[in-house]
């Protein structure tokens, strides 16, 4: 049997009057740590109210990151009790200290010190749902065998009031042989108490611990090893609980009997969700308008007061441009979650997974990778980190693989680019192919998990055993709060590594420096001769001219250029010349730069490809190759549209797969097959195309 109390040798099974001292305390029950940090660990099963707990005990003042040596995220608040420090670390929910997944395993380890760079927690605040006080207290048996001061929390104790159910906490605390303290950390009733006696756990010299009573040894179970400590629970539940009306879950299962439903709950689910992206898109529009906006001025402003040179360029081009491209999706972002947030707090997100587990199944998937695949259409960074709800490892593993396949905004100013110029006078036409693309996009990510499933990440999806929550109000603050903690994590990364690449890939498109070619410096005299006559409007006109011509000349013989010279013949096969070649090498920053950089290169200038793309639009019909034929013809536009669907042009989205999965093996792959997927399908659309006269 796992642990003391439980052992089959009588010796071993402990009792009030022979428990040691706890771990930490000396014999008077005063902590061994004089240190001013104290940290504590909350714990408790999922859905019990643990983050919220977190949130309204710690505020802003917390941080999220991983566990060591894992990708399993914690998040570390500080609160301050009298004159002591609080650290307080939310570990992962858990059901038993004998958990199988990855996140219930280092939540026991942590709890039980196995985590050597983490530290034993010198407290423990055991999150209980008073709803399902017999079901929480398996797992607060366990804790207590752990011999680590302990508070236990009785969350949510207004519901369990209005449930008919009345629990006696002097009588639980007797029964346990710790503190209980009643609580509702949604709307805070309780929190002050709670408090004190963290604090009291936490000073130097505390009163002595109440001790565990005697619970009897597991003998002479008959086919669950677990029997004994159920019997346990059981008969505290029955001493401790009792229950004057029965209208518990009477309300929850009326709606579920709705929202459970095969059809009926498909139904619900995409109109929800179809909310929720309304919502994104239209709400978020305003705010990424201010950020482009505020980004432009900032880069303007440096333009304007910095010199000419090397370090404008780096700072507006590298830094300003690079990083505020990525923040500008900083709205969509903070919608999202603060949506998820809502749902899983109303307990709606748990119904969703159950609904969609049948579709999902059926290309290897769990029901709860449908929304991070369906969240992939606005972008693939919030979505990717929102495969966290994800359970097993090899499901979120692949659901990262492939969302990136889902269409994202950042594709659409290039399938604008391309369809105008497929379809300039049609429509219709055009409409029905913006809608293929996103459905190509949607098909390959739907098949390549189903093969991943069955090649690299083989075995079948666990089975969907998950706790549905009684529907409640969501908590706005916690919604802000998960919001505010999600944010900060894209910021940081859109600070570190996203910074690093678009330095990067400035470094290659600006060096080495080259002397202005001699049309360029003939339009700069006429622009100065122009300006001595008087005619401002038409010297602008000349010296932006001129800026683009030296743009065009620097980008063909940077490191850039010559590279998409050297590509040139891998990709002449798809229809590219080295010009577009320089485009998929700079839209690895982002997708839609493509669009600016075939507007320097074919000399039409960036800004203007921006703010007038119908100046891009004719360029690019009449643009012409040597032999006179036209460069982006019917074949060529199919064959970069399909590139464009399905190539991994992102590399900010390779950083966050990067901090997901905590290695660099699975985004190197996922630049590899998806480059190769666009590869050999852009190829074939190519060829085939161009066979039947297309080219």
């Amino acid at each position: 049997m796992h642990g003391r109390l439980f052992d089959s040798n009588p010796r071993a099974n402990l009792t009030m009057a022979t428990v040691p001292p706890i771990a930490g305390l000396d014999e008077h029950g005063a902590t061994a740590s004089r240190s001013h940090h104290f940290t504590l660990a909350l714990a408790g099963n999922p859905n019990a109210g643990k983050t919220t707990l977190f949130n309204a005990l710690t505020g802003l003042r917390a941080k999220t990151s991983n566990f060591p040596g894992t990708t399993i995220e914690r998040k570390v608040g500080r609160v301050r009790l009298s004159d002591r420090q609080i650290i307080v670390v939310d570990l992962p929910g858990l059901y038993s200290l004998e958990s199988t997944s990855p996140e219930e395993q280092i939540a026991a380890q942590a709890l039980s010190g196995r985590l050597t760079e983490h530290g034993k927690a010198d407290a423990v605040v055991l999150v209980v749902d008073a709803t399902n006080l017999e079901r929480n207290l398996f797992l607060v048996s366990q804790v207590l065998e752990l011999q680590i001061p302990t508070v236990v929390a009785l969350n949510m104790i207004d519901l369990a009031q209005r449930h008919g159910l009345k629990i006696d906490p002097a009588r639980l605390r007797l029964e346990l042989g710790c503190p209980v303290v009643p609580i509702s950390a949604r709307h805070g009733t309780g929190i002050d108490l709670l408090q004190r006696e963290i604090e009291r756990l936490a000073a130097p010299c505390s009163s002595p611990l109440d001790f565990l009573p005697p619970m009897p040894a597991c003998a002479g179970c008959s086919g669950c090893q677990f029997q004994t400590r159920y019997a346990w629970t059981e008969g505290i539940s029955s001493r401790c609980v009792t229950r004057s009306h029965e209208t518990r879950g009477s309300r929850t299962e009326k709606i579920d009997e709705i929202l459970t439903r095969p059809i009926i709950g498909v139904a619900a689910f995409f109109a929800v969700m179809f909310g929720v992206f309304f919502l994104i898109f239209q709400c978020a529009r305003i705010p990424m308008d201010l950020i482009d906006g505020f980004f432009a001025h900032v880069a303007g402003f440096a333009a304007r007061h910095l010199p000419e040179g090397l370090w404008s360029s780096l700072v507006v081009n590298g830094i300003i441009h690079g990083v505020g491209g990525i923040l500008v999706f900083l709205p969509q972002i903070c919608i999202m979650f603060f949506f998820l947030s809502l749902m899983e707090d109303t307990g709606y997100f748990a119904r969703a997974a159950f609904v969609m587990d049948r579709l999902m199944r059926r290309i290897g998937l769990p029901g709860k990778a449908f929304v991070p695949l369906l969240s992939a259409h606005a972008c693939a960074l919030p979505a990717i980190m929102s495969t966290r709800v994800i359970e097993d490892r090899r499901d979120r593993i692949v659901t990262i693989l492939v969302a990136p396949l889902m269409s994202c905004s950042a594709r659409i100013p290039v399938y604008t680019m391309l369809i105008a110029l497929l379809f300039p006078h049609s429509p219709i036409k055009a409409a029905l192919m913006f809608t293929g693309a996103y459905a190509v996009g949607v098909t390959t990510a739907l098949v390549m998990a189903w093969v991943f499933k069955r090649t690299i990440l083989p075995g079948q999806s666990k089975p969907l055993v998950l706790e549905l929550p009684p529907y409640r109000l969501p908590g706005l603050r916690n919604a802000l709060l998960q919001m505010f903690d999600r944010a900060s994590v894209f910021i940081r990364t859109a600070g570190t590594t996203i910074l690093c690449i678009s330095v990067a890939l400035w470094f290659l498109a600006s060096f080495p420096r080259v002397a202005p070619p001699s049309a360029a410096v003939a339009l700069n005299a006429e622009s100065t001769s122009l300006a001595q006559q008087g005619k401002a409007k038409e010297a602008t006109a000349k010296r932006n001219e001129a800026e683009t011509v030296a743009a065009r000349d620097q980008l063909d013989r940077s490191l850039a250029g010559r590279l998409g010279h050297t590509l040139e013949p891998v990709l002449k096969p798809l229809g590219f010349d080295w010009q577009i070649g320089i485009g998929v090498i700079t839209s690895f920053a982002a997708r839609e730069v493509i669009v600016s950089t075939l507007g320097v290169v074919y000399g039409v200038g960036s800004n203007a490809a921006e703010e007038h793309p119908e100046s891009l639009y004719d360029t690019l019909r009449q643009a012409r190759r040597a032999d006179g034929s036209a460069v982006f013809n019917t074949a060529n536009c199919f064959s970069l549209l399909i590139f464009y669907v399905l190539a991994a042009q992102c590399l900010p989205t390779q950083a966050v797969t990067r901090r997901e999965t905590g290695t660099w093996k699975w985004p190197l792959f996922q630049i590899a097959y998806m480059t190769g997927l666009a590869y050999m399908a852009a190829f074939l659309v190519f060829q085939v195309l161009r066979h039947f006269g297309f080219a």
